[in-house]
């Protein structure tokens, strides 16, 4: 079995997540998703998210296979949500985004071994919510979310792009 983990981002590492993000990018235009098709994420944010300490990058046999944004505490996009209901509006949360995958390691479920690592580290560090946001067209996402036991719970309006609308799901531990 290879040796997996998950690290903080470093700066070293831009190159590597701007490579991953790119892929995810094409792989969501593939399936007719609107989704990052926007200009967003930018080179700059998830230089910014590494700066900030909130990029993280899964490692599998010394390779980063994988990148994510881990934000503890409040995301603006989601002090409204339509259709439903935060089951726990008031608890400190945090926010899973930009998560990806690389081409070369995809159908490895390694997107599982990303989520339990993230949960597990949020969960020691005494965070008991998580939330995040994906596109109705990614089933990938709204698939593996439940799948880790969240429940979607309404709809939040991201602040860029068109198609604005984002299924909304939440982890209460």
């Amino acid at each position: 079995m290879a040796l997996i983990y998950m690290r903080l981002a470093q700066m070293e590492d831009l190159d590597a997540i701007w490579t991953i993000i790119l892929e995810a990018k094409q792989l969501l235009a593939s399936e007719n998703s609107p989704q990052w098709q926007d200009g967003y994420p930018t080179k700059a944010k998830m230089e910014a998210d590494i700066t900030a300490g909130v990029a993280h990058v899964l490692i599998v046999d010394g390779e980063i296979a994988g990148t994510a944004s881990v934000i503890i505490g409040n995301e603006p996009t989601y002090d409204v949500i339509h259709d439903g209901a935060w089951a726990e509006p008031f608890a400190d949360y945090a926010t899973i985004h930009r998560i990806a995958i690389a081409s070369g390691h995809r159908g490895q479920h390694l997107a599982k071994f990303f989520f339990s690592n993230i949960i597990s580290e949020l969960y020691l560090r005494g965070i008991h919510n998580v939330r995040l946001d994906t596109h109705r067209i990614n089933k990938a996402m709204q698939h593996l979310a439940t799948e880790f036991g969240f429940t979607k719970r309404g709809i939040i309006m991201i602040d860029h792009g068109e198609d604005r609308e984002r299924l909304a799901y939440e982890l209460n531990m």
